[in-house]
């Protein structure tokens, strides 16, 4: 993920070719009628020990770098873990030009429950990592671990997708993993009036061609970076544009929750993201959860964004509860 210093708001140049889509029709369906949404359920009890767990087996692969070995091994086992916990999986497949003229073969992996509801949400991360570490000072064209950055946004969200699978929510949810977001030129590289285009190479896919004809929800949540110690969350500019009421949903539950010390109220700058291109594009409004702290110069992602310090001596546990109780909070309310 980049800084976005000038929001571009319109039309946007999609670069990539879709490939087609893979799709499993054999996970379990869990089928509620749509007026059933109208009554909330029971939270089910999230669970931090086994969202951090989910992060060290994406890190136990190695960097998730699309087209690499790891990066395939680790996007059969998420796919696999979605079927396991009841999902219904769509692999959507494509191609996309990077920054540097490199053709990457990417994979977006979509976890959809309750069918039949037409009342659906969005939750999605991305689950590629950064091909080198442009912000170390050694090691720096070597890919990086991405427990923070990559592992923590999905590891929440397959813990997520266990609890769905155990106890259907009233409303639709799709999950999605989201590759090529972090295939951006390295540090340093003077930027273009389409420098961001070279970001969320999959979302931008998705949102040409989203994983079902006329998809459609009422509303997404991102997580990116919600795994490390110390994580502040704060409003970020690119949600309060397109999603301000969301915002002000998650926040808020988050208080009532008692995760003020994460979920602060400061907005920060709009950056290029995921939840960019979703919003824009696949006119699904929706908000970042992400770790941004004011007092990071020059930018507030952590002093181990983008660096080999991006490993799992970074996560918390009680960062990926914090964030993780909220999210299924809302999912059960809707």
């Amino acid at each position: 993920m980049n800084r976005l210093k000038n929001l571009v708001v319109g039309v946007l140049i999609l670069s990539g070719v879709m490939c087609g889509c893979e799709s499993d029709e054999g996970g379990k369906e869990r089928v509620v009628g749509v007026e059933a949404g109208r009554d909330s359920l029971e939270v089910p009890e999230f669970n931090g020990d086994s969202a951090y767990i989910y992060v060290e087996r994406q890190v136990a692969f190695g960097p998730r770098v699309p087209n690499s070995v790891e990066h395939v091994n680790c996007g059969e086992w998420l796919a696999d873990e979605l079927r396991r916990h009841g999902a219904n999986v769509i692999v959507q497949k494509g191609k996309s030009k990077a920054f540097d003229g490199k053709i990457l073969e990417l994979s977006n992996i979509v976890g959809q429950y309750n069918l039949g509801s037409k009342n659906r949400i969005m939750l999605y991360a991305h689950w590629d990592t950064r091909p080198f570490a442009d912000k170390d000072i050694i090691r720096i064209n070597e890919p990086i671990d991405g427990a923070n950055d990559g592992g923590s946004g999905v590891g929440v969200l397959l813990e997520i997708a266990r609890q769905l699978g155990d106890k259907a929510p009233n409303i639709g949810v799709d999950i999605i993993f989201f590759d090529g977001e972090d295939y951006g030129a390295p540090e340093g590289t003077p930027s273009t009036s389409t420098s961001y285009l070279e970001w969320c190479l999959g979302s931008q896919l998705w949102a040409k061609q989203p994983h079902r004809y006329g998809y459609r929800a009422r509303f997404g949540i991102l997580l990116d970076m919600v795994g490390a110690k110390d994580a502040v969350f704060n409003r970020e500019g690119t949600s309060m544009r397109y999603a301000p009421s969301v915002v002000r949903k998650v926040w808020s539950r988050a208080e009532k929750l008692g995760y003020g010390k994460w979920f602060q109220n400061r907005e920060t700058p709009a950056t290029i993201d995921d939840n960019l291109f979703v919003s824009e594009l696949g006119g699904v409004p929706s908000v970042n959860i992400v770790d941004y702290r004011m007092n990071v110069i020059p930018m507030g992602y952590g002093p181990f964004h983008h660096t080999h310090a991006d490993n799992m001596d970074v996560i918390d546990r009680s960062t990926l509860e914090a964030v993780g109780k909220t999210v299924l909070s809302i999912v059960y309310s809707e």
